[in-house]
This record gives structure tokens, C-alpha cells and sequence, in this order.
């Protein structure tokens, strides 16, 4: 019975260090991926600011683009003078509402 009670812990010494094993290379690896998710987090918001100004290069390369006459951008270049155009108009109101 003895014997019996010393091989139950035993056993139980041996599951309890392996339990204890698994649990320190899961927290390794946690903190691994931790390190890992932060990274990719700064890269994601690197790439996403440059996305942006990708866009506005774009924006800025289609607008100079109908300036110049390319006949692609002339719809474009009508709504960016309209939309200026209502800008202006708008500001003209304000004014005169203000009593300027």
C-alpha cells in the first residue's frame, strides 16, 4: 500500500513538472507572439500612412494631369472647379451674411 501511494506520487510529480513545462513554453511562445503582433501592428500602420499618401500623390497626379489637357481627367478637372466654385460661392454668402 505504501508502494502504491509512493508510485501514485510519483506519477503525479512527473504530470505536475510536464503540466509545468507545457505551461513556461506557452508563455514563451505567448510573449513571442505578443512581440510578433506589435510588430506587424507598427508595419500595418507604416504601410497604412504611406497608403495614404500614395493616394493624394495619385489625387494630386490626376489633378495636375487634367490641368494639363489630358483629355482622360477633363471630368475630373470640371467637378474639382465646380466644387471650388460652390467653395466660393458659399464663402461670398457668409459674408455678406456677416454683413461685410
Amino acid at each position: 500500500m505504501l508502494k502504491d501511494l509512493e508510485n501514485n506520487f510519483s506519477l503525479l510529480e512527473k504530470k505536475i513538472l510536464a503540466v509545468k513545462k507545457n505551461y513556461e513554453n506557452l508563455n514563451e511562445k505567448y510573449i513571442e507572439l505578443n512581440q510578433e503582433h506589435e510588430e506587424l501592428k507598427m508595419k500595418y500602420e507604416e504601410e497604412r500612412k504611406r497608403n495614404q499618401v500614395l493616394a493624394e500623390e495619385q489625387k494630386d497626379i490626376k489633378l495636375y494631369s487634367a490641368i494639363s489637357g489630358n483629355p482622360d481627367h477633363n471630368r475630373l478637372m470640371k467637378n474639382h472647379i465646380n466644387r471650388l466654385i460652390k467653395e466660393v460661392d458659399y464663402c461670398i454668402a457668409e459674408l455678406q451674411n456677416s454683413g461685410l
